[in-house]
């Protein structure tokens, strides 16, 4: 029994350990070493057969000169605060459009609730990197968005909307919609629906009704679909390099930018293990609500 049980607590452990703690620690060791024009591009490096002294001296040699120089330079700072902008504004977008789906759905005749479920995922077939660059087509000057409003006599002029913000709130807000829809009418789709007649019966209205059980009670479905959009969105970088341009600034863009092009990997890794912390208050508040849910359920 002790064994089954360790069985079944270790490998998800053991998993934490090889692919979240093991790549963190070396991240971390990176982001106190200094650059250097070498192979790897950074110093110092740990000899493990050199005894204790190589040991120590590789420690003694680790500083925070890369988290000091990140302080001294505006862009970081204006990187983590423009992606914190548009990840937050586009998780409220995503709400905006995301909590109706979800709500219909939910609302929909049972047989056909399976096949909405299966449009909401289908887009999932498709490969992430096909569906951002049909973006670029659909939202350039040239592109289809623009040809339908010049068509129909909306708009004289092409419109600007490729390498601008607007584009990346899109993008956002396409590819993460699912993982907002999903949690929500899990949510709605528990709702008891005596429970609103109950309140039509004692005066309320159908708004009001609305607002006083489906909102607080979808509010978990809620709480978990800004998290998963919010989480991924604030480190995004495909979409911001592929329909923001040059003009667009997000971390994971600086990110980036520091490995491939300037090869500088300790500031990389420093903005990363910043980024991680950053990360870590939405994720520990996802895994409370989940953990409260989960109570409530039982």
């Amino acid at each position: 029994m002790n064994l089954r049980r360790f069985s079944l607590i270790g490998v998800p452990y053991l998993w934490l350990v090889l692919f979240f703690l093991a790549p963190f620690l070396i991240v971390l060791k990176i982001s106190l070493s200094d650059y250097a024009v070498s192979i790897p591009p950074y110093t110092p490096t740990l000899d493990i057969f050199g005894g204790w002294a190589s040991i120590s001296d590789f420690f003694s040699k680790l500083d925070f000169e890369t988290f000091k120089f990140l302080t001294t330079d505006d862009l970081y700072w204006k990187a983590y605060l423009s992606s914190l902008q548009i990840a937050i504004i586009a998780t409220l977008i995503t709400l905006s459009v995301g909590f109706p789906i979800a709500y219909g759905m939910a609302r929909a005749p049972e047989e056909w609730r399976a096949t909405l479920m299966m449009l909401v995922i289908l887009p999932f077939w498709t490969s992430f990197l096909i569906r951002v660059y049909s973006w670029m087509g659909i939202l350039g000057k040239e592109g289809f968005l623009n040809g339908a409003l010049l068509w129909l006599g909306i708009i004289d002029d092409p419109l600007t909307i490729l390498n601008t913000n607007v584009a990346v709130y899109i993008g956002i807000v396409y590819t993460y919609l699912p993982f907002m829809i999903l949690p929500i009418y899990a949510t709605l789709d528990k709702l008891d629906v005596s429970l609103l007649e109950a309140a039509e019966d004692l005066g309320c209205t159908r708004t009001s009704a609305f607002w006083l059980v489906t909102a607080p009670m979808s509010r978990p479905g809620i709480i978990a679909g800004c998290f998963l959009v919010f989480i991924p969105a604030l480190g995004e970088f495909v979409i911001p390099s592929l329909l923001g341009g040059s003009g667009t600034l997000m971390i994971g863009k600086v990110l980036w930018e520091e490995f491939s092009s300037n090869r500088d990997w300790p500031v990389a890794s420093a903005v990363a293990i910043i980024l991680l912390l950053i990360l870590i208050i939405p994720i520990i508040l996802f895994q409370k609500n989940q953990e409260r849910q989960a109570e409530a359920d039982q």
